[in-house]
Protein backbone atom coordinates (compact mmCIF):
# COMPACT_ATOMS: atom_id res chain seq x y z
CA UNK A 1 0.00 0.00 0.00
CA UNK A 2 1.40 3.71 -1.03
CA UNK A 3 1.22 5.92 1.07
CA UNK A 4 1.35 9.53 1.09
CA UNK A 5 2.37 11.52 4.16
CA UNK A 6 1.91 15.41 3.62
CA UNK A 7 4.02 17.08 7.25
CA UNK A 8 5.65 20.40 8.30
CA UNK A 9 9.21 21.39 7.83
CA UNK A 10 9.61 21.14 11.93
CA UNK A 11 8.26 17.48 11.74
CA UNK A 12 10.12 16.17 8.69
CA UNK A 13 13.01 14.28 10.15
CA UNK A 14 10.58 12.33 12.74
CA UNK A 15 7.97 11.93 10.33
CA UNK A 16 10.35 10.15 7.68
CA UNK A 17 12.55 8.09 10.33
CA UNK A 18 8.85 6.62 11.21
CA UNK A 19 7.94 6.22 7.71
CA UNK A 20 11.72 3.94 6.89
CA UNK A 21 10.61 0.08 5.71
CA UNK A 22 6.84 1.05 4.66
CA UNK A 23 5.72 2.35 0.88
CA UNK A 24 5.28 5.96 1.81
CA UNK A 25 6.08 9.33 0.48
CA UNK A 26 7.03 12.09 3.38
CA UNK A 27 6.60 15.56 1.22
CA UNK A 28 6.84 18.98 3.09
CA UNK A 29 3.56 21.36 2.49
CA UNK A 30 4.84 24.22 4.79
CA UNK A 31 6.26 25.52 7.99
CA UNK A 32 3.38 22.86 10.15
CA UNK A 33 1.50 20.16 9.36
CA UNK A 34 -1.44 21.51 10.89
CA UNK A 35 -1.87 23.94 8.11
CA UNK A 36 -2.04 21.69 5.84
CA UNK A 37 -4.91 22.62 3.01
CA UNK A 38 -7.30 20.68 0.84
CA UNK A 39 -5.88 22.71 -2.31
CA UNK A 40 -2.00 21.35 -1.03
CA UNK A 41 -3.21 17.79 -0.71
CA UNK A 42 -5.39 18.32 -4.14
CA UNK A 43 -1.75 19.24 -6.06
CA UNK A 44 0.05 16.27 -4.77
CA UNK A 45 -2.24 13.75 -5.82
CA UNK A 46 -3.22 15.38 -9.08
CA UNK A 47 0.98 15.08 -9.59
CA UNK A 48 0.84 11.43 -9.02
CA UNK A 49 -2.18 9.17 -8.72
CA UNK A 50 -0.76 6.20 -7.61
CA UNK A 51 -1.38 6.30 -4.01
CA UNK A 52 -3.64 4.23 -1.64
CA UNK A 53 -3.94 6.51 0.72
CA UNK A 54 -3.33 9.83 2.33
CA UNK A 55 -2.31 10.17 6.31
CA UNK A 56 -2.48 13.95 7.53
CA UNK A 57 -1.55 15.08 10.49
CA UNK A 58 -3.87 14.85 13.32
CA UNK A 59 -3.92 18.90 14.28
CA UNK A 60 -5.41 19.48 10.46
CA UNK A 61 -8.77 21.14 11.44
CA UNK A 62 -9.33 21.51 7.34
CA UNK A 63 -11.85 19.08 5.57
CA UNK A 64 -10.42 17.08 3.18
CA UNK A 65 -13.69 15.21 2.10
CA UNK A 66 -14.39 16.99 -1.21
CA UNK A 67 -10.71 16.17 -2.08
CA UNK A 68 -11.16 12.71 -1.38
CA UNK A 69 -14.55 12.42 -3.11
CA UNK A 70 -12.74 14.31 -6.67
CA UNK A 71 -9.30 11.67 -6.34
CA UNK A 72 -11.38 8.64 -4.86
CA UNK A 73 -8.26 8.23 -2.56
CA UNK A 74 -9.08 7.88 1.31
CA UNK A 75 -7.82 10.75 3.45
CA UNK A 76 -7.25 10.02 7.17
CA UNK A 77 -6.50 11.62 10.49
CA UNK A 78 -2.97 10.52 11.41
CA UNK A 79 -1.83 10.65 15.06
CA UNK A 80 -1.66 14.57 16.62
CA UNK A 81 1.92 14.51 17.46
CA UNK A 82 4.63 13.23 15.13
CA UNK A 83 6.28 11.15 17.35
CA UNK A 84 3.31 8.81 17.15
CA UNK A 85 3.56 8.06 13.29
CA UNK A 86 5.66 4.96 13.99
CA UNK A 87 3.07 3.81 15.89
CA UNK A 88 -0.12 4.60 13.23
CA UNK A 89 1.65 3.52 10.29
CA UNK A 90 2.22 -0.28 10.95
CA UNK A 91 -1.64 -0.72 11.56
CA UNK A 92 -2.60 0.72 8.56
CA UNK A 93 -5.00 -1.87 6.25
CA UNK A 94 -5.31 -3.93 9.27
CA UNK A 95 -8.15 -1.35 10.71
CA UNK A 96 -9.79 1.59 9.28
CA UNK A 97 -8.70 5.00 10.48
CA UNK A 98 -10.89 8.09 11.50
CA UNK A 99 -11.41 10.60 8.77
CA UNK A 100 -12.60 12.92 11.57
CA UNK A 101 -10.96 11.80 14.83
CA UNK A 102 -6.91 11.90 15.54
CA UNK A 103 -5.41 8.27 14.81
CA UNK A 104 -3.98 8.23 18.44
CA UNK A 105 -7.64 9.46 19.91
CA UNK A 106 -9.21 6.94 17.72
CA UNK A 107 -7.10 3.97 18.37
CA UNK A 108 -7.30 4.44 22.22
CA UNK A 109 -10.84 4.77 22.31
CA UNK A 110 -11.06 1.50 20.35
CA UNK A 111 -9.30 -0.12 22.23
CA UNK A 112 -11.15 1.05 24.97
CA UNK A 113 -14.31 0.12 23.58
CA UNK A 114 -12.63 -3.80 23.39
CA UNK A 115 -11.62 -3.92 26.85
CA UNK A 116 -15.01 -3.45 28.13
CA UNK A 117 -16.28 -5.70 25.71
CA UNK A 118 -14.06 -7.85 26.62
CA UNK A 119 -15.33 -7.13 30.39
CA UNK A 120 -18.98 -7.99 29.52
CA UNK A 121 -18.02 -11.19 27.64
CA UNK A 122 -16.14 -12.43 30.69
CA UNK A 123 -18.91 -11.26 33.30
CA UNK A 124 -21.58 -12.95 31.07
CA UNK A 125 -19.64 -16.67 30.95
CA UNK A 126 -18.51 -16.48 34.32
CA UNK A 127 -21.36 -18.58 37.12
CA UNK A 128 -21.27 -16.52 40.69
CA UNK A 129 -20.88 -17.64 44.07
CA UNK A 130 -24.97 -15.61 44.05
CA UNK A 131 -26.55 -12.38 42.88
CA UNK A 132 -27.76 -9.64 44.39
CA UNK A 133 -30.66 -7.91 41.98
CA UNK A 134 -29.05 -9.68 38.87
CA UNK A 135 -25.31 -8.49 39.86
CA UNK A 136 -22.88 -11.35 40.62
CA UNK A 137 -20.52 -11.66 43.44
CA UNK A 138 -17.75 -14.46 43.70
CA UNK A 139 -17.12 -17.42 41.29
CA UNK A 140 -14.17 -15.51 39.33
CA UNK A 141 -16.75 -12.82 38.28
CA UNK A 142 -14.79 -9.31 38.14
CA UNK A 143 -14.52 -6.98 41.63
CA UNK A 144 -17.92 -5.28 42.47
CA UNK A 145 -17.82 -1.77 43.58
CA UNK A 146 -19.84 -1.04 46.97
CA UNK A 147 -20.09 2.74 47.67
CA UNK A 148 -20.69 3.65 50.98
CA UNK A 149 -23.04 6.94 52.08
CA UNK A 150 -22.58 7.76 55.46
CA UNK A 151 -25.31 9.08 57.42
CA UNK A 152 -27.71 8.00 55.15
CA UNK A 153 -30.98 9.84 57.07
CA UNK A 154 -29.25 13.21 57.03
CA UNK A 155 -28.09 13.41 53.74
CA UNK A 156 -30.01 15.97 51.73
CA UNK A 157 -32.01 14.66 48.34
CA UNK A 158 -30.78 10.97 49.49
CA UNK A 159 -31.69 9.43 45.81
CA UNK A 160 -29.74 11.39 43.54
CA UNK A 161 -26.85 11.04 45.35
CA UNK A 162 -27.86 6.73 45.46
CA UNK A 163 -28.04 7.30 41.22
CA UNK A 164 -24.77 9.09 40.95
CA UNK A 165 -22.61 6.66 42.38
CA UNK A 166 -24.60 4.16 40.22
CA UNK A 167 -24.03 5.91 37.38
CA UNK A 168 -20.22 6.68 38.37
CA UNK A 169 -19.85 2.65 38.46
CA UNK A 170 -20.90 1.54 41.74
CA UNK A 171 -22.74 -1.84 41.86
CA UNK A 172 -24.11 -1.75 45.47
CA UNK A 173 -24.78 1.39 47.71
CA UNK A 174 -24.19 1.22 50.74
CA UNK A 175 -26.48 3.36 53.76
CA UNK A 176 -24.88 3.77 56.75
CA UNK A 177 -26.66 4.82 59.71
CA UNK A 178 -25.12 6.25 62.61
CA UNK A 179 -26.31 5.99 66.56
CA UNK A 180 -28.50 8.45 66.43
CA UNK A 181 -30.69 6.60 63.78
CA UNK A 182 -34.04 4.94 63.89
CA UNK A 183 -36.21 2.39 62.82
CA UNK A 184 -38.43 4.64 61.30
CA UNK A 185 -35.68 6.79 59.86
CA UNK A 186 -34.16 4.06 57.99
CA UNK A 187 -37.51 3.13 56.93
CA UNK A 188 -37.90 6.55 55.06
CA UNK A 189 -34.59 6.19 53.67
CA UNK A 190 -35.25 2.97 52.20
CA UNK A 191 -38.63 3.70 51.23
CA UNK A 192 -37.48 6.82 49.12
CA UNK A 193 -35.25 4.02 46.95
CA UNK A 194 -37.80 1.43 47.29
CA UNK A 195 -38.15 1.55 43.07
CA UNK A 196 -34.46 1.43 42.24
CA UNK A 197 -33.72 -1.62 40.98
CA UNK A 198 -30.22 -2.06 41.93
CA UNK A 199 -28.57 -3.31 44.78
CA UNK A 200 -28.36 -1.56 48.04
CA UNK A 201 -27.27 -2.28 51.37
CA UNK A 202 -27.46 -0.96 55.02
CA UNK A 203 -24.64 -0.14 57.15
CA UNK A 204 -25.13 -0.90 60.72
CA UNK A 205 -24.77 -3.40 63.47
CA UNK A 206 -27.95 -2.52 65.61
CA UNK A 207 -30.72 -4.80 65.05
CA UNK A 208 -33.37 -2.79 65.30
CA UNK A 209 -31.81 -0.88 62.62
CA UNK A 210 -31.56 -3.79 60.72
CA UNK A 211 -34.74 -5.10 60.90
CA UNK A 212 -36.04 -1.68 59.45
CA UNK A 213 -34.68 -2.54 56.81
CA UNK A 214 -35.37 -6.10 55.26
CA UNK A 215 -37.94 -4.86 53.29
CA UNK A 216 -35.83 -3.76 50.88
CA UNK A 217 -32.28 -3.98 51.64
CA UNK A 218 -30.14 -6.69 49.63
CA UNK A 219 -27.04 -6.86 51.60
CA UNK A 220 -26.68 -6.31 55.59
CA UNK A 221 -22.91 -4.48 56.79
CA UNK A 222 -22.13 -6.45 59.01
CA UNK A 223 -23.28 -9.34 61.10
CA UNK A 224 -21.72 -11.16 64.19
CA UNK A 225 -21.56 -13.07 66.62
CA UNK A 226 -23.40 -10.31 69.02
CA UNK A 227 -26.20 -9.72 66.31
CA UNK A 228 -26.31 -12.78 64.69
CA UNK A 229 -28.57 -14.70 67.50
CA UNK A 230 -31.01 -11.53 67.10
CA UNK A 231 -31.52 -10.67 63.04
CA UNK A 232 -29.77 -13.64 61.60
CA UNK A 233 -32.69 -16.09 60.76
CA UNK A 234 -35.12 -12.79 59.60
CA UNK A 235 -32.09 -11.75 56.78
CA UNK A 236 -31.83 -15.03 55.62
CA UNK A 237 -35.91 -15.03 55.05
CA UNK A 238 -35.60 -12.11 53.62
CA UNK A 239 -33.47 -13.62 51.21
CA UNK A 240 -30.64 -10.79 52.10
CA UNK A 241 -26.67 -11.18 51.65
CA UNK A 242 -24.50 -10.64 54.67
CA UNK A 243 -21.03 -9.50 55.06
CA UNK A 244 -19.83 -11.12 58.30
CA UNK A 245 -16.84 -8.99 60.24
CA UNK A 246 -14.76 -10.80 62.72
CA UNK A 247 -16.01 -9.72 66.42
CA UNK A 248 -14.67 -11.49 69.49
CA UNK A 249 -15.76 -15.16 68.01
CA UNK A 250 -13.48 -14.62 65.23
CA UNK A 251 -14.59 -14.76 61.67
CA UNK A 252 -14.66 -18.57 60.34
CA UNK A 253 -16.93 -19.22 63.62
CA UNK A 254 -19.70 -15.78 62.65
CA UNK A 255 -19.53 -17.29 59.38
CA UNK A 256 -20.76 -20.59 60.83
CA UNK A 257 -23.08 -18.71 62.91
CA UNK A 258 -24.87 -17.11 60.12
CA UNK A 259 -25.02 -20.04 57.96
CA UNK A 260 -26.57 -22.11 60.94
CA UNK A 261 -29.03 -19.36 61.33
CA UNK A 262 -30.15 -19.88 57.68
CA UNK A 263 -28.19 -17.30 55.98
CA UNK A 264 -27.01 -18.31 52.26
CA UNK A 265 -25.34 -15.84 50.96
CA UNK A 266 -22.16 -14.86 53.06
CA UNK A 267 -19.33 -11.83 52.19
CA UNK A 268 -16.85 -12.63 54.51
CA UNK A 269 -15.16 -9.59 55.31
CA UNK A 270 -11.33 -10.26 57.29
CA UNK A 271 -11.14 -6.14 58.09
CA UNK A 272 -8.64 -3.94 56.69
CA UNK A 273 -6.28 -1.86 58.65
CA UNK A 274 -5.25 1.49 57.41
CA UNK A 275 -1.76 2.33 56.42
CA UNK A 276 0.31 2.56 59.71
CA UNK A 277 -1.87 0.60 61.80
CA UNK A 278 -1.43 -3.08 60.32
CA UNK A 279 -1.62 -3.02 56.61
CA UNK A 280 0.61 -5.65 55.63
CA UNK A 281 -0.11 -7.46 58.40
CA UNK A 282 -3.95 -7.64 58.03
CA UNK A 283 -3.43 -8.59 54.69
CA UNK A 284 -2.13 -11.98 55.36
CA UNK A 285 -5.78 -12.48 57.01
CA UNK A 286 -7.14 -12.65 53.48
CA UNK A 287 -7.40 -16.34 52.92
CA UNK A 288 -10.55 -18.17 50.77
CA UNK A 289 -13.22 -19.09 53.70
CA UNK A 290 -14.72 -20.50 51.21
CA UNK A 291 -17.10 -18.17 50.02
CA UNK A 292 -16.58 -14.53 48.64
CA UNK A 293 -14.35 -11.86 50.41
CA UNK A 294 -14.91 -7.91 51.19
CA UNK A 295 -12.07 -6.02 50.80
CA UNK A 296 -12.69 -2.62 52.71
CA UNK A 297 -10.03 0.20 50.85
CA UNK A 298 -12.43 3.00 52.49
CA UNK A 299 -10.85 3.74 55.57
CA UNK A 300 -7.39 3.24 53.50
CA UNK A 301 -7.93 5.80 51.41
CA UNK A 302 -9.74 8.06 53.84
CA UNK A 303 -7.14 7.64 56.15
CA UNK A 304 -3.79 8.66 54.18
CA UNK A 305 -3.09 12.28 52.93
CA UNK A 306 -2.63 11.17 49.18
CA UNK A 307 -4.39 11.67 45.45
CA UNK A 308 -6.93 8.60 45.82
CA UNK A 309 -6.70 7.90 42.37
CA UNK A 310 -3.28 5.83 42.44
CA UNK A 311 -4.47 4.35 45.68
CA UNK A 312 -7.58 3.11 44.39
CA UNK A 313 -5.19 1.49 41.35
CA UNK A 314 -2.94 -0.01 43.91
CA UNK A 315 -5.88 -1.37 46.54
CA UNK A 316 -7.69 -2.65 43.55
CA UNK A 317 -4.51 -4.97 42.84
CA UNK A 318 -4.64 -5.90 46.25
CA UNK A 319 -8.28 -7.34 46.36
CA UNK A 320 -7.15 -8.70 42.94
CA UNK A 321 -4.53 -10.83 44.22
CA UNK A 322 -6.28 -11.74 47.64
CA UNK A 323 -9.13 -13.22 45.54
CA UNK A 324 -11.47 -10.33 46.76
CA UNK A 325 -15.39 -9.97 45.37
CA UNK A 326 -16.22 -6.83 46.57
CA UNK A 327 -14.25 -3.54 47.43
CA UNK A 328 -15.43 -1.01 49.74
CA UNK A 329 -15.24 2.58 48.54
CA UNK A 330 -16.58 5.62 49.58
CA UNK A 331 -16.15 9.26 49.14
CA UNK A 332 -16.67 11.05 52.72
CA UNK A 333 -14.42 14.09 52.38
CA UNK A 334 -13.64 16.42 49.61
CA UNK A 335 -10.01 14.49 49.09
CA UNK A 336 -11.71 11.57 48.32
CA UNK A 337 -14.50 13.06 46.04
CA UNK A 338 -14.61 10.97 42.26
CA UNK A 339 -13.24 7.82 44.39
CA UNK A 340 -16.00 5.33 43.02
CA UNK A 341 -15.07 6.47 39.46
CA UNK A 342 -11.76 5.67 39.65
CA UNK A 343 -12.29 2.72 41.95
CA UNK A 344 -14.33 1.06 39.03
CA UNK A 345 -11.97 2.00 36.72
CA UNK A 346 -9.17 0.20 38.73
CA UNK A 347 -11.44 -3.04 39.21
CA UNK A 348 -11.83 -3.33 35.65
CA UNK A 349 -8.46 -2.97 34.69
CA UNK A 350 -8.36 -5.56 37.10
CA UNK A 351 -10.96 -7.71 35.21
CA UNK A 352 -8.57 -7.68 32.82
CA UNK A 353 -5.81 -9.68 34.44
CA UNK A 354 -6.46 -12.87 32.79
CA UNK A 355 -3.22 -13.91 31.84
CA UNK A 356 -1.01 -10.88 32.22
CA UNK A 357 1.40 -10.49 34.95
CA UNK A 358 0.46 -6.80 35.61
CA UNK A 359 -2.10 -4.52 34.83
CA UNK A 360 -0.20 -2.78 31.60
CA UNK A 361 -1.28 -1.95 28.10
CA UNK A 362 -4.84 -2.90 29.20
CA UNK A 363 -6.90 -0.29 26.85
CA UNK A 364 -7.89 1.01 30.16
CA UNK A 365 -6.05 3.33 32.53
CA UNK A 366 -6.02 5.44 35.65
CA UNK A 367 -3.41 8.19 33.88
CA UNK A 368 -4.47 11.53 35.21
CA UNK A 369 -1.92 13.85 35.43
CA UNK A 370 0.74 12.19 34.20
CA UNK A 371 1.68 10.95 30.89
CA UNK A 372 2.57 7.27 29.79
CA UNK A 373 4.99 8.44 27.22
CA UNK A 374 6.29 11.35 26.90
CA UNK A 375 6.28 13.26 23.35
CA UNK A 376 9.26 14.07 21.25
CA UNK A 377 8.29 17.06 19.12
CA UNK A 378 11.48 19.02 17.67
CA UNK A 379 12.98 21.74 18.96
CA UNK A 380 11.40 25.83 18.37
CA UNK A 381 13.29 27.15 16.17
CA UNK A 382 13.99 31.15 16.22
CA UNK A 383 17.02 33.61 15.55
CA UNK A 384 15.77 36.27 18.40
CA UNK A 385 14.26 36.36 21.54
CA UNK A 386 12.71 38.88 24.64
CA UNK A 387 11.73 37.92 28.00
CA UNK A 388 8.36 38.72 28.96
CA UNK A 389 7.49 41.63 31.38
CA UNK A 390 5.57 41.30 33.84
CA UNK A 391 2.03 41.83 33.89
CA UNK A 392 1.51 45.57 35.66
CA UNK A 393 -0.36 45.21 38.92
CA UNK A 394 -3.18 47.92 37.89
CA UNK A 395 -6.20 46.72 36.07
CA UNK A 396 -7.49 48.58 33.21
CA UNK A 397 -11.03 47.67 33.58
CA UNK A 398 -12.40 46.64 30.26
CA UNK A 399 -15.41 49.42 29.10
CA UNK A 400 -17.86 46.55 28.11
CA UNK A 401 -18.05 45.65 31.51
CA UNK A 402 -16.22 42.53 33.73
CA UNK A 403 -17.18 38.90 34.09
CA UNK A 404 -17.47 36.46 37.00
CA UNK A 405 -16.18 32.88 36.15
CA UNK A 406 -17.25 30.26 38.00
CA UNK A 407 -17.85 26.25 37.94
CA UNK A 408 -21.25 24.77 38.29
CA UNK A 409 -22.95 21.02 37.63
CA UNK A 410 -19.65 20.39 35.28
CA UNK A 411 -20.38 23.64 33.73
CA UNK A 412 -18.15 26.63 33.17
CA UNK A 413 -19.99 29.63 33.81
CA UNK A 414 -19.57 33.37 32.77
CA UNK A 415 -21.89 35.85 34.02
CA UNK A 416 -21.65 39.54 33.25
CA UNK A 417 -24.77 41.89 34.49
CA UNK A 418 -27.04 38.81 35.40
CA UNK A 419 -26.34 36.90 32.29
CA UNK A 420 -24.39 33.58 32.15
CA UNK A 421 -22.99 31.74 29.54
CA UNK A 422 -22.32 28.13 30.21
CA UNK A 423 -20.16 25.56 28.33
CA UNK A 424 -18.08 22.65 29.13
CA UNK A 425 -15.10 23.31 26.83
CA UNK A 426 -13.29 26.74 27.87
CA UNK A 427 -12.52 28.00 24.42
CA UNK A 428 -16.77 27.37 23.65
CA UNK A 429 -17.27 30.09 26.46
CA UNK A 430 -14.56 32.28 25.45
CA UNK A 431 -15.70 32.05 21.68
CA UNK A 432 -19.32 33.01 22.65
CA UNK A 433 -17.56 35.87 24.81
CA UNK A 434 -15.96 37.49 21.48
CA UNK A 435 -19.11 36.68 19.16
CA UNK A 436 -21.53 38.44 21.97
CA UNK A 437 -18.63 41.70 21.54
CA UNK A 438 -17.85 41.02 25.20
CA UNK A 439 -14.54 42.29 24.90
CA UNK A 440 -12.98 45.32 23.57
CA UNK A 441 -9.11 44.94 25.39
CA UNK A 442 -6.84 42.28 24.40
CA UNK A 443 -5.46 41.72 27.96
CA UNK A 444 -8.86 41.43 29.05
CA UNK A 445 -9.65 38.26 26.58
CA UNK A 446 -6.35 36.82 27.38
CA UNK A 447 -7.19 36.84 30.84
CA UNK A 448 -10.47 35.48 30.00
CA UNK A 449 -8.85 32.80 28.22
CA UNK A 450 -6.80 31.67 31.39
CA UNK A 451 -9.14 31.94 33.78
CA UNK A 452 -11.88 29.57 31.71
CA UNK A 453 -9.07 26.91 31.08
CA UNK A 454 -8.56 27.01 34.79
CA UNK A 455 -12.03 26.27 35.30
CA UNK A 456 -12.25 23.75 33.15
CA UNK A 457 -9.73 22.29 34.76
CA UNK A 458 -10.95 22.35 37.90
CA UNK A 459 -13.73 20.46 36.36
CA UNK A 460 -11.57 18.06 34.95
CA UNK A 461 -9.42 17.16 38.09
CA UNK A 462 -13.01 17.56 40.55
CA UNK A 463 -10.98 20.21 42.36
CA UNK A 464 -12.68 24.07 43.63
CA UNK A 465 -12.14 27.05 41.45
CA UNK A 466 -11.24 30.74 42.62
CA UNK A 467 -11.21 33.27 40.32
CA UNK A 468 -7.66 35.26 40.26
CA UNK A 469 -6.56 32.54 42.25
CA UNK A 470 -3.97 29.72 41.89
CA UNK A 471 -4.86 26.77 40.34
Amino acid sequence: MRILLPTGRVTYTIVQDAAKGFDADVVVTGELASFLTPAQVRSLLMSDTSYDLVLVSGMCTASFTDVEQEMGIPIYRGPRHAADVGLVLPLIGKIELSRDIPADEFLSGERRKEAYARISRKEAEREPAFALRGVKIGGGTRIKVLAEIMDAHKTPDIRTKVLKFFKEGADIVDLGFGFDATPDDVRAVFRQLEDIERPLAVDTQDPALIKASLFRADLILSLQEENIPQVGEKVAEAGCGAVIVPGEAGLLANIRLAEASGITRVIADPVLQPCGSGLVESLAGFTDPECPLFFGAGNVIELCDADSVGMCALLAGMAYETGASVIFCSEHSDKTAGCIQEMRTATDMMALMDGRPYPKDLGIDLFWIKEKRRRREPPLEYSDSIMASPMPREITYDPRGNYRIGIEDGYIVAVRNGKAIKGTRWQDVLYTILQTDGVSLFDHAGYLGAELFKAELAIRFQRSFEQDGPF
